[in-house]
């Protein structure tokens, strides 16, 4: 692990000291786990976005899917 020096308003210290009290943790495990969560949620929308551009270029034909709908089960049978 290495150690980074970042600046911080004062008031989003204070709110992350609060909510690593509550959660019985520490600022650096707190702002790790938050850094991947930032991380991910990145590349989630990053990859819906290029779905959402696929898709765009290439939509679904009318009937594409119809032969899937018997094989639907929603639970309201």
């Amino acid at each position: 692990m290495r150690t980074i020096q970042m600046t911080l308003d004062d008031d989003l210290v204070s709110t992350v000291d609060h909510v690593v009290k509550a959660l019985h943790t520490t600022r650096s495990a707190f702002t790790r786990e938050a850094l991947r969560q930032a991380i991910k949620n990145m590349q989630s929308k990053k990859l819906e976005e290029k779905h959402r551009v696929g898709y765009a270029k290439t939509p679904v034909s009318i009937g594409e899917f119809d032969i899937w709908e018997s094989e639907h089960n929603w639970g309201d049978e």
